[in-house]
């Protein structure tokens, strides 16, 4: 069907359908534009949250990579990442297929709608002016035969009057012919211009306007059409993602897949493994025999203590659950680490300088070669301009050497100390009662700091010399592992400090290199003494750091092994 013949008098409802159209054009143009904005913000916030969520940059970090479940919600969330970018591919393939083509043609639409309007208003302007005009020459015509036949009455009266003169009667008859000769003239225009109304009229409404209203349908149909494509786009834009999509979807589950619940067991446990074994068994005291007791793992008594601990508040030694306090790095040889964390820690160590050992190589042998080059080339350069670096390099892997004959040494150190499978008592202790005598202090196996955390010895052995200067104290034994706050112990012996100690985990106290201190708590197996700098400062340092002096009138040393 054709507008133009089916609708040749509905101009105004065709011009409001059209504005419509165009209206529906914008609309939808918006709707696109919204829904891409969403996907813009759906990707954003996609991106943050997996910005959110990504390990942060620090040594945590690297424990948690070592986990199967970890590394699987890392990948998810770089999936993710991918995943929030394909909604901006869609939103940008929606502005630039949908959005910007529709503007460009909606305003293109507006442009033609206007210029038909503008035909068909003009050629029904046109029509209308030739209607009046024909209406115009009607009513003369009309007029000019009204006039005639007036004219004619008049004449014929004058003519029948016998009083009337001839002169009057013929100026009547010229009147009359006037009349009748201008009404002919009036109905000859008359028929002449209704002729040409027709044909114009004719024209109009079988020419013009079919024109015009085909051209206008044309202009909708295409309208139609080009929102047809664009709903298309629209689907399509969403399609051409979906294999990458599917693509991130499919990463994820394979990742969800590989977290293995055994594996990760299996790293704490090699994350925090200490090597210690179990302690053993705890001795018997016998206490209703003092006299005859032999030297035990509590503190050496004092015969001239007279003075009873009262009950109440005590302090008890720190265990090894105590957590320790000192957030410091530690030290370099990772001597506060247990022996198997240390062991890790120093393999690590030796790992990365071998690492910088091998680059600092390569680029000593570009270099060499460089040189050789310039060596048979002299316009290529200068021979002498890559020595420095040559040198500076020559330094360098020196200083790593070193630095791995460093942490090697360490390694092996601890590797000697670290256990068979097969021993089931990791310490034991031989308690040896003596007086004045050199009591050897050889530790053979890690110890425990008073704060649980560990230290190495020294390689050197500790000798416990007896002093024949004795320090007056009571004479009372003491038997009880703790001791009140308010309490002062008394001194069993002194000591010298034979290395620099830090002191920074609870309960510790710093010495200095040849300091004199005094002992208030032998070595009870743990690798540690109880010393006093004055009334106010005492604490725990190792035993392999000081060289102690006994009390001639001790019951014994300790020995442990």
């Amino acid at each position: 069907m054709s507008w133009g013949s089916e609708l040749w008098d509905q101009f105004d409802n065709l011009e409001k359908h059209t504005q419509w159209g165009i209206e529906f054009v914008e609309k939808y143009t918006k709707f696109v534009k919204e829904r891409s904005e969403i996907e813009t913000s759906y990707a954003k916030q996609i991106r943050n949250l997996s910005k959110k969520y990504q390990p942060k940059k620090n040594s945590r970090e690297e424990e948690e990579s070592k986990y199967t479940f970890c590394r699987a919600f890392l990948t998810s969330l770089n999936e993710l990442n991918d995943y929030a970018g394909q909604h901006e591919v869609i939103a940008e393939n929606l502005t630039s297929q949908i959005i910007s083509e529709l503007s460009r043609y909606m305003q293109e639409l507006k442009a033609e709608r206007k210029s038909h309007f503008h035909d068909g208003r003009k050629a029904q302007q046109h029509i209308e002016s030739s209607w009046k005009q024909l209406e115009s020459c009607k009513r003369r015509f009309e007029r000019d035969c009204k006039e005639a036949d007036r004219a004619q009455q008049y004449f014929e009266k004058m003519d029948a009057d016998i009083n009337v003169t001839k002169a009057d009667v013929e100026k009547a008859r010229q009147q009359a012919q006037m009349r009748h000769q201008m009404a002919a003239d009036s109905k000859s225009d008359y028929s002449s211009y209704l002729q040409k109304f027709n044909q114009e009229q004719n024209d109009h409404y079988y020419t013009i306007i079919p024109n015009i209203f085909q051209k206008l349908q044309d202009m909708e149909e295409k309208r139609i059409e080009r929102i047809g494509v664009c709903m298309k786009t629209f689907a399509d834009v969403d399609r051409q993602v979906l294999p990458i999509v599917g693509k991130c979807l499919d990463e994820m589950t394979k990742a969800a897949e590989s977290i293995e619940p055994k594996t990760d067991s299996k790293q704490v446990v090699e994350s925090y493994k200490s090597g210690f074994e179990p302690p053993g068994d705890v001795e018997f005291e016998d206490y209703g025999q003092p006299m005859k007791r032999t030297a035990s793992d509590t503190s050496l008594s004092n015969p001239r203590e007279g003075k009873e601990k009262p009950t109440g508040k005590t302090k008890g030694k720190l265990w090894p659950f105590i957590k320790n306090k000192n957030k410091g790095s530690g030290p370099e040889d990772f001597s506060h680490l247990p022996p198997e964390q240390r062991r890790k820690k120093l393999q690590g160590k030796l790992d990365e300088l071998n690492k910088d050992i091998q680059k600092e190589m390569d680029q000593r042998d570009a270099l060499t070669k460089m040189k050789d080059v310039y060596v048979k080339n002299p316009q290529m350069g200068d021979p002498a301009s890559v020595d420095p670096r040559l040198l500076e390099i020559g330094q360098n892997i020196e200083k790593l050497q070193f630095e791995v004959q460093k942490f090697e040494g360490w390694l092996a150190e601890v590797e000697e100390r670290m256990p068979s499978k097969s021993d089931t008592h990791r310490r034991s202790g031989i308690y040896e009662t003596q007086n004045n005598t050199t009591v050897s202090n050889n530790c053979a196996q890690d110890r425990e700091s008073p704060d649980g955390s560990y230290t190495e010895e020294q390689n050197s052995e500790t000798q416990v010399k007896a002093n024949t200067h004795p320090i007056p104290t009571s004479s009372t034994p003491e038997f009880d592992d703790e001791f009140d706050d308010e309490e002062t112990l008394p001194t069993i012996g002194t000591c010298k400090a034979l290395y620099p100690f830090e002191g920074h985990n609870e309960g510790t106290i710093s010495v200095a290199e040849g300091e004199l201190l005094y002992v208030i708590e032998e070595d009870k197996g743990d690798g540690w003494t109880r010393v006093r700098r004055n009334e106010d400062e005492e604490g725990y340092v190792p035993t392999s750091y000081v060289e102690v002096f006994l009390e001639t009138n001790a019951k014994g040393a300790m020995t442990y092994i």
